[in-house]
């Protein structure tokens, strides 16, 4: 069975990983003072930093409509004999439900909800490109993938509070107190909502390698196949920190290094990074 993967471009694969698995994308809609930038395409986080560094207001995404979806599974459900698209969690966007629409005049196309974000559904993503080798039903696919979604752990330290403010998704007190208190919020994504779970203090290279450790060392629900690492702009003394942890605590067979995409960094900043990985 010659199977299709799409998913939504909030997956934050790296060009490599979508060219090997023929993986097509897509693309949200970015928002910068009123006009529409295609992601990835016609707007990066680079622009996204730089507006905002200038003193421009917050960028925002948009969901792909019924239309979008229609469209992109009009040209491949055709050319395939199944189509599996993977969006971001219907937590954070409608795009899942806009998606699950727009399939009802396709039989042979099947909508995962992630439940999740940047490489976290990347995870879902790829677990999707191994089924489709593997498997020649739909449906057990989709079984399969549903199953698979919430086992997968993401989870981001945030190195400031500015673009949350911003965004409204964090009061200015808090943000302040944060900030006198040189407090870096640790946010998890449960039950496919994002959440804050800790908070550290101090040098922020420090407060990553505290992070993996956290996250990585002495656990067995770990499945210790393959660990996403992926970031929005960051020093080299803090990614050589984390990378120093996840040597000594990770133990993963294969670590993936990317960078966030616009979703990740119209809402947390620059400086924001994640490990991201899936529970036995």
């Amino acid at each position: 069975m010659n199977i299709k993967i799409l998913s939504d471009s909030t997956c934050d694969l790296s060009p490599e990983q979508l060219k090997e698995h023929d993986i097509t994308l897509a693309r949200l809609t970015v928002v910068k003072d009123g006009e529409a930038f295609v992601d990835g395409l016609t707007i990066t986080p680079a622009d996204i930093f730089a507006h905002v560094a200038a003193g421009g207001d917050l960028c925002s995404t948009t969901a792909n409509n019924i239309g979008d979806y229609t469209e992109l599974f009009a040209k491949y459900s055709t050319a395939y004999d199944g189509v599996v698209l993977i969006t971001i969690g219907s937590g954070f966007s409608s795009c899942y439900q806009n998606a699950c629409l727009a399939a009802e005049d396709f039989p042979n196309v099947r909508v995962i909800d992630s439940k999740n974000l940047s490489t976290g559904q990347g995870h879902v993503v790829l677990e999707a490109c191994r089924l489709a080798k593997t498997c020649s039903d739909l449906d057990e696919i989709a079984e399969k993938l549903n199953a698979f979604a919430p086992r997968v752990e993401a989870s981001f330290l945030l190195d400031q509070l500015k673009y949350m403010v911003k965004g409204g998704r964090c009061s200015s007190a808090a943000a302040l107190g944060a900030n006198l208190l040189n407090l870096k919020p640790c946010i998890e994504v449960r039950d496919g909502k994002m959440s804050v779970v800790k908070k550290y203090r101090g040098n922020y290279a420090k407060c990553l390698a505290a992070y993996v450790k956290d996250r990585l060392a002495d656990r067995e629900d770990i499945i210790r196949d393959e660990l996403f690492l992926t970031y929005t702009p960051i020093t080299d003394e803090c990614l050589a920190a984390v990378k120093a942890a996840i040597e000594e605590h990770g133990h993963f067979r294969t670590v993936y290094e990317t960078t966030a995409g616009c979703t990740v960094s119209c809402h947390c900043g620059p400086a924001t990074l994640g490990v991201l990985f899936v529970r036995k």
